[in-house]
């Protein structure tokens, strides 16, 4: 009972900003809401709260402890083929599970089926799972594979732009930032890090991170791929949403039981798969089984929450809220920017990343400093992409820069901090970017360039899911800089000082001794 307090406090000061920000503008002139809307709204975050805490519970529990017992006992049993095989299969199921990626594939399914480009994202979370622990098991250098992939996705990207497809662009690399959400994280991360542990070495450390770094680009790149096929013309009534908090609340019934149905369906995958894991190679202790199983109806009970309260209360309110936000477009811009500092507290997968990233590195990062630095990169990054939308330019005027400038940060930092920058870039981007800032941003576009939703108001996720990569390696790179103004300093006092200082410093302490 005591954890689930913790959680439920947690909770709290993550969803309560973001609430209170809405139910304060809802008292202004900016925005109008009726009392149904308010009232939907703010049961909506109370049902937030508690699904949040149950799902961090959850994670703790059951996914955390599967991953790295996944990651130990299938190293340990030094069968690398059948550590792939699995590696890749889970991959697949985790993914189809994630919430964050049935929300986004709900909000294109006009343009895209939602089944095959779930399945899509899912094989290519699943392969470059596979290419990940690769990674740690022949200890490659992250930076020189993120760089080699992400040339790659820039060329298919020409290719797409050539075939015409420019409009599905900023929806491919929302996909990449959708994966790596609340059941994705705890367990690749975990994963990651049993792997790490068991292979050793003086990198272990390091190797432990990257993996959700690398399962973002398998995504967009086998996204552009199904884009490439895509047929018919994207127009706004395809593409603009018409849900409100009126027809869902109609159809609250069906909501939550479709959502049941999701959620079933995905835990169901990941907990037979580990059966069978368990059975023929793991062979963990029972007591560990029913942690781990508590911990599953931990992360349903959580997951149901979430997704019902984001999908009855917090889409439709945060749809409305573009809208009437565009009016006055630079205040859309401020809005954007102070949304997005708090937006990132709400997210379940950053607590579980600063937890493991204070831990693996002792302190050096802490949880505050790592929480200060999204909260700044997320605002600055849904700041911009409320300009693009007034402006009307391409996100890869973003994309293409704020890559270039975080690989090159990377040669002058420790790789930790680059590994630990790309796996913070993924987290970032979690279900209330998709669920609320996303629907923001569709709204905001439906009335200042309606014929361009799909090119203008996607891309809010890659861009979260950017801009955190280039504040953390600016972090580290403060850090190395202080560590050699601090070194310079230290070198300068001492070749400063003279003979007879020396002289009487080693007399002292000899006589001391």
């Amino acid at each position: 009972m005591k954890r689930v307090l913790i959680k439920l406090r947690e909770a709290c000061i993550s969803v309560l900003p973001v609430a209170a920000i809405v139910i304060i503008l809802s008292f202004t002139p900016l925005v109008e809401f009726d009392g149904t809307e308010i009232a939907t709204f703010a049961v909506a975050a109370v049902f937030l709260v508690l699904g949040i805490a149950l799902f961090n519970l959850g994670a703790d529990l059951a996914m955390t402890p599967m991953g790295e017992h996944v990651g130990s006992g299938l190293t340990k049993s030094k069968k690398i083929a059948v550590l792939l095989i699995v590696c890749f299969l889970m991959g697949v199921l985790i993914t189809v599970a994630e919430p964050d990626l049935s929300v986004l594939a709900s909000q294109v399914e006009n343009v895209i089926n939602d089944t095959l480009l779930i399945v899509t994202v899912g094989a290519g979370v699943g392969l470059f799972l596979l290419l990940a622990v690769l990674k740690i098991i022949l200890r490659k250098d992250l930076s020189a594979i993120l760089m080699f992939f992400y040339m790659v996705l820039f060329a298919l990207c020409a290719l797409l732009i050539e075939s015409g497809k420019n409009d599905f662009l900023a929806m491919c690399f929302d996909s990449g930032g959708v994966t790596t959400g609340p059941i994705t994280v705890p367990f690749i991360m975990a994963l990651g890090v049993g792997i790490a542990t068991t292979i050793g070495g003086k990198n272990s450390n390091e190797n432990s991170f990257g993996l959700v770094a690398l399962c973002s680009i398998g995504p967009i790149l086998a996204v552009i791929v199904l884009s490439m096929t895509a047929n018919g013309t994207v127009t706004p009534d395809k593409i603009i949403p018409t849900y409100t908090v009126a027809s869902e609340l109609d159809a609250f019934g069906s909501v939550l039981l479709a959502t049941c149905k999701e959620v079933i369906i995905a835990l169901a995958l990941i907990a037979v798969f580990f059966t069978v894991l368990q059975l023929t190679v793991l062979k963990l202790p029972k007591a560990k089984i029913i942690q781990i199983a508590i911990g599953i109806a931990y992360t349903f009970a959580g997951l149901v929450i979430f997704l019902t309260a984001v999908k009855v209360g917090f889409m439709p309110i945060g749809l409305k809220l573009g809208k009437l936000m565009a009016e006055n477009e630079w205040v859309l811009v401020v809005f954007g920017l102070v949304l997005g500092m708090v937006v990132v507290l709400a997210e379940p997968a950053i607590h579980v990343l600063n937890k493991q990233v204070e831990e693996v590195t002792g302190g050096g990062i802490t949880k505050k400093e790592m929480l200060v630095a999204l909260c700044i990169g997320v605002g600055l990054a849904i700041a911009l992409s409320m300009v693009r939308i007034i402006c009307g330019f391409s996100v890869l005027y973003y994309l293409i820069p704020g890559y270039l400038l975080s690989m090159g940060l990377s040669f002058f930092v420790p790789k930790l901090y680059t590994a630990i920058a790309f796996d913070s870039g993924g987290v970032a981007s979690g279900p209330l970017t998709s669920g609320f800032i996303l629907p923001l941003a569709i709204g905001a576009c439906s009335v200042i360039a309606p014929n361009g939703v799909l090119e203008l108001a996607f891309g809010v996720v890659a861009m979260v899911a950017m801009i955190p990569l280039i504040t953390i390696q600016a972090l580290g790179f403060k850090a190395v800089m202080s560590a050699k103004a601090r070194n310079r300093i230290i070198m300068k006092r001492i070749l400063a000082a003279d003979d007879e200082q020396i002289i009487n410093f080693a007399w002292s302490n000899d006589y001391a001794e």
